[in-house]
């Protein structure tokens, strides 16, 4: 008979984390008037922000999966793609990725909103994905917590592949829909009707919040 991996809808202390990722002053604060004036409009500082108190409140464990690149590049890798980042063609341009934020830059710091609190763990990564060679796996499963909040961005980068690593470990999972965001066309609609539903629950802030103290 296959497992059942826990049905609890609760998201009180000792049974779930908070997991910020990449809430970084370089993306939550973007040079980019356009992504600045995307991230006013759809709330997202500020709902992060509430979703933080909110889970300090309820004395949750908060994650932070936060890019931590060589200040020179020298830990990522160049892969032979179609486009770029923005999902540009390269044409003649070099096929060269340097990560934008990278370890030592004021850009690369937790954005102020967001700010660690006491008790609050640092998961430097180096990849998309928050488990791939980091420790939130190990921090996570010693307290006994099987399911993971997740909020940040982009959705169609770093959030989906944190999510699909952690429906590969069996975490229960909940996409914060209005603390979640991307740039890039409807990516952040699509993931959040068509694709996160079939691996946990997605709810807003408000709702996460009310769950957390059940």
């Amino acid at each position: 008979m296959a497992s059942t991996i826990d049905l609890d809808p609760s998201l009180a202390k000792g049974r779930a984390a908070l997991v910020l990722f990449d809430t970084l002053n370089g993306y939550l604060h973007p040079s980019d008037p356009v992504k600045e004036e995307n991230l006013k409009r759809w709330g997202i500082r500020e709902n992060m922000s509430r979703l933080l108190k909110g889970a300090h409140d309820a004395g949750l464990v908060v994650f932070y999966g936060a890019a931590d690149h060589a200040a020179d590049g020298a830990d990522t890798a160049t892969r032979l793609t179609d486009t770029d980042m923005e999902l540009k063609p390269w044409g003649d341009r070099e096929r060269r990725f340097m990560p934008a934020h990278r370890h030592g830059q004021e850009s690369a710091a937790i954005a102020p909103e967001v700010a660690p609190g006491e008790g609050d763990v640092m998961v430097p990564k180096h990849r998309w994905n928050a488990f791939h060679q980091t420790h939130l796996d190990l921090q996570l499963r010693v307290r006994r917590l099987s399911t993971i909040i997740i909020a940040g961005g982009s959705t169609d980068v770093g959030i989906a592949s944190t999510v699909f690593a952690a429906r590969d470990l069996d975490y229960s999972i909940v996409v914060i829909s209005d603390c979640c965001y991307s740039h890039r066309g409807d990516n952040n609609a699509f993931f959040m009707e068509r694709v996160f539903p079939r691996m946990g629950r997605v709810m807003t802030t408000d709702a996460a919040i009310s769950l957390m103290g059940s």
